[in-house]
């Protein structure tokens, strides 16, 4: 699998049926990878809606990750799970998901963290916010530079995320991105699968499933 593209991470919804149309609409527009990620939902509810996305994901040949909950990853049959700093033990994590599944890592704008996180099974390695973000207005800021960096280093995919929009994901590409974490510039968007199909053309092959 070619980690490449679009990477929609979805807003924080209470209604599953809304989360799922919106998932849906930019599955329609291109997106392959999808990020279930909600800090605040109880339990119950991010159950129901990581599974929701799961199978909404295999009618679309679309891969779901789950942020920051292995277990819950492993509940709902996920296709794999993003970690940050304080999530658990990567290595740990990859043996739990197996190989055929996808571990992702945050590293920030921390090239030591990357190349821990390669030693440990990643596979691909997140940097940001590479831009101000309304997601996450109080995150480390990451210099565009690492992105080239780390692919050259790490020779994993590189993700960029924070505050990416259609006007500046160009330069991301340019400076070495291979997927595009996007939120808000994408599930706000007037016509989301138009917005998706817009950022899938900004890359000559799509992820694959």
């Amino acid at each position: 699998m070619r980690l490449r593209g679009l990477y929609a991470v979805t807003p924080e919804l209470a209604g599953t049926a809304q989360l799922v149309h919106r998932v849906e609409l930019a599955l329609r527009g291109g997106a392959r990878l999808v990020q279930y990620r909600n800090k605040h939902a109880d339990p119950a509810l991010r159950r129901e809606q990581a599974a929701a996305l799961v199978a909404l994901c295999r009618e679309h040949a679309a891969r779901l990750l789950v942020n920051d909950d292995l277990a819950l990853a492993l509940d709902t049959g996920a296709d794999g799970v993003h970690l940050g700093r304080e999530d658990g033990d990567l290595a740990a994590a990859r043996a739990a998901l197996g190989p055929q599944k996808i571990l992702g890592v945050s590293c920030y704008n921390d090239m030591g963290l990357a190349r821990e996180a390669g030693r440990n099974g990643a596979d691909y390695v997140a940097f940001g916010s590479v831009f101000p973000s309304s997601t996450k207005p109080g995150a480390v800021r990451a210099p565009l530079t690492v992105l080239g960096e780390a692919g050259a280093d790490v020779g994993l995919p590189v993700c960029a995320i924070g505050g990416i929009t259609l006007h500046n994901a160009p330069l991301l590409i340019a400076a070495g991105a291979d997927l595009l974490a996007v939120v808000s510039d994408l599930f706000e968007a007037p016509d989301i699968q138009a917005r998706a199909a817009a950022y899938s053309l900004l890359f000559p092959e799509r992820v694959t499933s």
